[in-house]
């Protein structure tokens, strides 16, 4: 068995998956006591944000612009109506589609949710010198690029061949090498 100091670094994506995975947790306990996990603060926040100034979106807009599908926004988003956090209503001018409303009560939880993920973010980033430090700057700046590529391949790949779920020996010969 090789000393650790012989394996070789784990890859990029390796790092960003198990980065999200702790990031993920620590943002779930600290909204536990308000009752959200971390998707569904993100449908909340999205939604608070997207509707701000009173636009009432459909279902299938929030998930567009959250980037997630829309039957898990659909479950995110009634589990959210059955705690009172968001309203959903028939659209008045498609009877398939449904708008959704952040209630007063919803309002108050994602304003003390947003503390409480900003002080995680501010602890997980405080060996950056912290939130708004240059190096966090910088990070952010390249994780907007990945983030603005990856969706660039996904819109290429929306328009060709739909990808196919990998083989196992496919996916074992693709670990080695990363």
């Amino acid at each position: 068995m090789p000393a650790p100091t012989d394996r070789p670094s784990p890859s990029t994506g390796f790092l960003v998956w198990h980065l999200n995975l702790r990031w993920r947790t620590a943002i779930d306990r600290a909204l536990a006591p308000l009752g959200l996990t971390s998707s569904q603060y993100g449908v909340l926040a999205s939604l608070s944000a997207f509707s701000a100034g009173g636009a009432r979106p459909r279902q299938r807009e929030l998930a567009d612009f959250i980037g997630l599908e829309p039957m898990h926004v659909s479950k995110l988003t009634r589990a959210l109506e059955r705690a009172g956090l968001v309203e959903r209503t028939d659209h008045p001018g498609d009877t398939r589609a449904v708008q959704l409303t952040v209630t007063e009560r919803g309002a108050e939880v994602v304003t003390a949710a947003r503390e409480e993920v900003l002080r995680v973010e501010e602890q997980r980033l405080a060996p950056l010198g912290g939130r708004r430090s240059e190096q966090s700057t910088a990070l952010t700046e390249m994780l907007l690029t990945l983030l603005r590529h990856a969706e660039t391949l996904n819109s290429d790949r929306a328009t060709s061949e739909p990808e196919q779920p990998l083989s196992h020996t496919q996916a074992a010969q693709d670990k080695e090498v990363s």
